[in-house]
């Protein structure tokens, strides 16, 4: 009867280890989330829009950790991938039937101007990676670089949404393509900013 008796204590004090082993290691990842996240916020606070920087860069905290060129890649992204998502919107608009020609032509020129804002964001991803284990000097370059097509890439979602301006394009049409593209030019500012400040550190 000894035998199942040093069983079920060993099977305990497995269980135990086990149970203790996980509970550390929940508080871990949540102290390392914790400081991520205060990381995340305290570098969103130099953005122009903070509360959509914390909320979409939030949840990739424990990617993020404490680096701030893990932030600004994901910052950069994230911004690419609504400037994407956006662009594939707009292909549909140009579909629909019935629109009228002025509005067709707007939207036309918009595709096109977020297409070069999906080029200039990808270049500049790209450019950031390489500007990831490059010495000082190179670094600046590649960094500047880096902004110089974010930058344009802002330009662009306002020449988009310059050519939705005035009475002549009201409705529905107009107002998704409008709410679209602020998102995408908050998106974009975001990780300018983000961008800005990784570029000048020492």
């Amino acid at each position: 009867m000894a035998k199942p008796t040093i069983l079920l204590l060993f099977l305990s004090i497995f269980c135990i280890a086990n149970a203790t082993l996980a509970a550390a290691t929940a508080a871990a990842a949540a102290k390392v989330t914790s400081s991520s996240l205060s990381f995340i916020k305290d570098k969103c606070n130099t953005t122009q829009y903070v509360n959509l920087c914390v909320q979409s860069l939030s949840p990739y905290a424990s990617q993020i950790g404490q680096s701030s060129r893990e932030l600004t890649r994901v910052a950069l992204n994230v911004s690419l991938v609504q400037a994407e998502s956006t662009m594939a919107f707009l292909r549909k608009v140009r579909k629909i039937k019935g629109l009228r020609p002025r509005e067709l032509a707007a939207v036309k020129d918009c595709v096109d101007e977020m297409g070069d804002t999906v080029d200039e964001l990808s270049e500049s991803a790209r450019e950031l990676k390489r500007a990831g284990g490059a010495r000082p000097k190179e670094f600046r370059w590649r960094m500047s670089n880096v902004q110089t097509w974010v930058s344009a890439a802002l330009t662009d979602d306002s020449t988009c949404l310059d050519g939705f301006s005035g009475r002549a394009l009201n409705g529905r049409v107009k107002a998704s393509i409008r709410a679209r593209m602020i998102s995408v030019d908050h998106y974009t500012s975001n990780a300018l900013a983000l961008i800005n400040q990784y570029a000048a550190k020492p």
